[in-house]
């Protein structure tokens, strides 16, 4: 193998796409825009681009439901009652949060992060068995959610219970990375932290044995909310 031929080859492509001396930011903006804007996805239908956040999110072990805005609630609490969940900690006070956990059925209790962490770290570390959250928005094209904390729903709720349970609606996704900084303005008011979740923890050694649940929660489950013709309709 040419190793020398394949670093220059490689550099030689990033001299070619560096921007000219004396380029201005709006021209390098502007050329970085045009790149983007022939992404494969850009243009695609709300539908389209949940198709392709589903077909990538399961591509990497998440369990991926679909649902329309009336029937998410019962879909979501039989199957968390199938799979045992006897805790779900979620935000009652979100409309979303409010409508799950009116759905539960009495074996699976919900829970509200309404207290210090220091004050029930423990409970909260072994006795949870589920996180609800709602994304803000996802993109498709690397299916990754982009979650939003707040004092309801701090980070501690999609990462420490062993299954995170993630809403997403499909008219919030975006084709990349790069329209979804845009299309949400990021720089001109980016969040203090914003959690990027592109499937389970997983982790691996040397060996490459791959392992879930290491850093995080070893199972995820994405609702994804086709709202699209509602959003038409309005």
């Amino acid at each position: 193998m040419n190793t020398s031929g394949s670093r220059e080859r490689i550099l030689g492509k990033l001299l070619a796409a560096a921007p000219a001396p004396g380029m201005s930011l709006r021209e390098l903006e502007d050329r970085i825009d045009a790149h983007h804007a022939r992404g494969p996805l850009r243009g695609a239908s709300s539908t389209e681009l949940a198709d392709t956040l589903a077909r990538v999110m399961a591509s990497v072990r998440t369990d991926v439901l679909r649902a329309d805005a009336h029937s998410w609630p019962a879909l979501l609490a039989q199957k968390l009652a199938a799979a045992g969940a006897a805790t779900l900690l979620l935000d009652t006070a979100s409309a979303e949060g409010a409508a799950l956990a009116a759905a539960l059925p009495p074996g699976v209790r919900p829970m509200s992060f309404d207290r210090p962490l220091e004050a029930w770290k423990d409970q909260l570390f072994a006795g949870v068995d589920a996180g609800f959250t709602v994304a803000r928005s996802g993109i498709a094209d690397t299916g990754t959610l982009v979650l939003a904390p707040d004092a309801g729903t701090p980070r501690t709720v999609s990462l420490v219970p062993p299954l995170h349970v993630a809403l997403v609606y499909a008219s919030t996704l975006h084709a990349d990375l790069h329209a979804a900084m845009h299309a949400e303005a990021w720089s001109a008011g980016m969040p203090t932290n914003l959690v990027l979740v592109s499937g389970p923890s997983k982790t691996s050694d040397i060996q490459q044995t791959l392992a879930y649940g290491a850093h995080g929660p070893r199972a995820l489950w994405v609702l994804i909310i086709d709202d699209e013709a509602v959003g038409d309709a309005a």
